[in-house]
């Protein structure tokens, strides 16, 4: 008896919808710092410009004060990162930053951390806020490494929010000597990429 062999045969339709929901915003906030180191008699021995990390805690403060107007704190101090190939995570804060060590203002530099005296964002570009106009100044007592620099929120001590820090991109560390002093600057843009 011969073998019948029988076959089915089915069409399979599949589609899909991709819907564009909508324009989407969002702001992108970084700074840069920008540090001018001067010699003794005022002549520039180095500059560097660094972008920074904005941390955790500075993000969730940001957003706490501007959106739920909680805690306001209107003074900013920059302070200084020393040693070598310093590593900023996004966990740091003021009090455990196991990456890098502040450079001591009572042997490394007189007067402590250093007032960050930001000017108003203009109408010609609202994204961006700096205290360029007003740089912070580190007169130098000794020589040290200096490798980088932070924002925060109080003058000393580590209770208070650390909103960004930042290692020296290449060449990296730099030496200072007593006598040099740095100029530090701190942009921050909420429009950065």
């Amino acid at each position: 008896m011969p073998t019948i062999e029988k076959s089915k045969s089915a069409d399979a339709v599949s589609c899909a919808v991709v819907r564009n929901a909508g324009p989407v915003e969002a702001a992108n906030g970084g700074g840069v710092f920008h540090i001018q180191c001067f010699d003794k008699d005022g002549k520039l021995k180095w500059e560097e410009q660094s972008h920074n990390l904005v941390v955790n805690e500075g993000l969730q403060d940001m957003n706490n004060k501007y959106f739920t107007g909680s805690g306001f704190t209107a003074s900013w101090y920059l302070g200084l990162i020393s040693g070598t190939n310093p590593t900023i995570a996004a966990t740091d804060n003021l009090a455990t930053h196991a990456g890098w060590t502040e450079l001591p203002s009572s042997s490394g530099y007189t007067g402590g951390r250093k007032v960050a005296s930001f000017g108003s964002a203009s109408s010609a570009d609202p994204s961006v806020i700096s205290n360029s106009g007003s740089a912070a100044q580190f007169a130098m007592l000794g020589t040290y490494v200096v490798s980088g620099a932070f924002l925060c929120s109080v003058s000393t001590g580590t209770s208070g929010i650390l909103f960004s820090a930042s290692e020296f991109s290449a060449p990296g560390d730099r030496s200072v000597v007593s006598g040099d002093t740095l100029n530090v600057t701190y942009t921050f843009s909420l429009a950065a990429t």
